[in-house]
């Protein structure tokens, strides 16, 4: 089977959907654009978009909850993780400290609770 088409956008719901876009300009770099307070987008330096969508009853994954999901999360690689670690903490993420493994990865929520790692040492052994 061929390509049914190519990935838009990556869509998160959100109780602030700029707010949130804003955060992960921050984190990303790019260009964000609302036409309402609705649904605003970023597309990122690289051209791949991110879109958010008020959610007024979004509540955040349970995660690392065995019995939550996590639903999906973005994987961010970085540079050097303890710059990165404060910068996002500063930007309004918080840590997830119960995360499993975290060998190569740290694992954040971002404002709106949706997790994410920052993904460092991407060396193969």
């Amino acid at each position: 089977m061929g390509m049914i088409g190519k990935l838009h956008a990556v869509v998160m719901d959100s109780t602030d959907p700029r707010g949130l876009a804003e955060f992960w300009a921050e984190v990303l770099g790019g260009h964000v654009e609302a036409d309402d307070e609705t649904w605003v987008t970023l597309d990122d330096p690289t051209g791949r978009r991110l879109a958010f969508q008020l959610s007024p009853d979004h509540e955040p994954p349970a995660f690392p909850d065995p019995h939550g999901s996590q639903q999906f999360h973005l994987d961010v690689e970085v540079d050097d993780i303890d710059r990165a670690e404060s910068d996002v903490l500063k930007l309004g993420a918080t840590r997830v400290t119960d995360a499993p493994g975290e060998e190569n990865f740290r694992v954040f929520r971002d404002p709106s609770g949706h997790p994410f790692c920052l993904v460092f040492d991407m060396t193969p052994d």
